[in-house]
């Protein structure tokens, strides 16, 4: 199937990043059918010209390509690899392109179970964030060849403006996972220099545009910390998305034999943050860790919540719940390493929510 043959397209996952990427895919003139667990998070698009599908199988079964853009590896693996799910729903010959950022033995499994149906399918996760998705000028991360990949670019360009290609299944979920491993650190260095210049009495909008200016800076402190600086924690990237995407690095570093510092303690932090009720602030939110509690409880923060246990550990448990059956924390106010581990499932993601919808 070439790039000339394709004209039905279906997205499933409309969020934050996913409504604007079928927008533009909507907006080039591509046949385009949508679902979402939500339906309102999909009526803009709707509105606009999509067909609407009551489940992915149905949205599915006569596209040439299929995106997917959903929450965690849980909710990836149920979305292909189910008895009703896309590997087996899928027309022949169709792609299927999860943009999802998830794991990389999951990708594996989902391209050799499609190659079986005589289905293509290959992780393509994504960077730039909100506003890269609002312009079309995402980096797509792709684990396939350029020449595997060559049928659907026309529909990829629609949204992007870089591609990088890792050649094997998996590859782009872990070089992904490597942004995210160095994202994570800069995030936490902007808010360590934030905190540093505002106790010191200097100006910190100021200290920003030194950071900016030099070696000191990043595309994180550019872009995020005058947002934290505004008091703007309104979300682009959600703090319990990168919370996920650290803990997968982190199970990938485990089954290395390897050591990340600046994740792990980068995880403690979010992980912190999730709990008292920042998991859908946006992740320069991380900088209300460093001010006093009056401060986090107009922000709508709670350290209390630090407090309630396992069973009531404050993440935000979406329409499913939180079902990890992991310490969130000893309760002590220190910052908490919980989910070590992941949840415990078979492709290891960390706290298993569903959130990308």
């Amino acid at each position: 199937m070439t790039t000339n043959h394709i004209r039905k397209v279906a997205f499933i996952g409309t969020g934050i990043m996913g409504a604007r990427i079928a927008g533009h895919i909507l907006d080039a003139g591509f046949d385009l059918t949508v679902h979402n667990r939500t339906k309102e998070k999909a009526e803009g698009l709707i509105a606009a010209g999509a067909t609407w599908a009551d489940t992915p199988a149905e949205a599915a079964a006569d596209a040439d390509v299929v995106f997917t853009m959903v929450g965690y590896p849980s909710d990836v693996e149920d979305l292909y690899l189910s008895t009703d799910g896309l590997v087996r729903r899928a027309k022949k010959g169709a792609w299927l392109v999860d943009l999802t950022t998830s794991s990389p033995e999951l990708a594996r499994d989902i391209h050799d179970a499609a190659e079986i149906e005589d289905i293509h399918a290959f992780d393509c996760p994504v960077t730039g964030g909100e506003q890269g998705a609002i312009d079309a000028t995402l980096t797509l991360i792709v684990g396939a060849t350029k020449s595997q990949v060559a049928p659907v670019r026309g529909v990829l360009e629609t949204f992007s403006s870089k591609v990088f290609y890792f050649d094997k299944p998996g590859g782009g979920q872990t070089a992904k996972l490597c942004n995210q491993v160095s994202l994570a650190s800069c995030m936490v260095g902007y808010a360590d220099a934030m905190a540093l210049a505002e106790q010191s009495g200097i100006d910190v909008s100021r200290m920003l545009e030194v950071l900016a200016s030099g070696m000191g800076g990043s595309v994180a402190s550019r872009e995020l910390a005058p947002r934290s600086a505004a008091g703007d924690y309104k979300p682009g990237f959600l703090a319990e998305h990168l919370r996920k995407d650290i803990g997968l690095a982190r199970a990938s570093s485990e089954e290395l034999d390897i050591t990340l510092p600046g994740a792990e303690n980068a995880y403690a932090l979010y992980d912190m943050l999730c709990q008292i009720g920042g998991s859908r602030m946006g992740t320069q939110a991380l900088t209300l860790l460093y001010q006093d509690e009056e401060t986090c409880r107009a922000a709508g923060l709670d350290w209390s919540q630090l407090d309630r246990g396992d069973d009531e550990d404050g993440c935000d448990e979406g329409e499913s719940g939180c079902s990890c059956g992991h310490d969130h924390g000893d309760g002590d106010g220190a910052c908490c390493g919980g989910h070590g581990d992941g949840c415990g499932h078979h492709h290891g993601e960390g706290c298993c929510h569903h959130e990308e919808e």
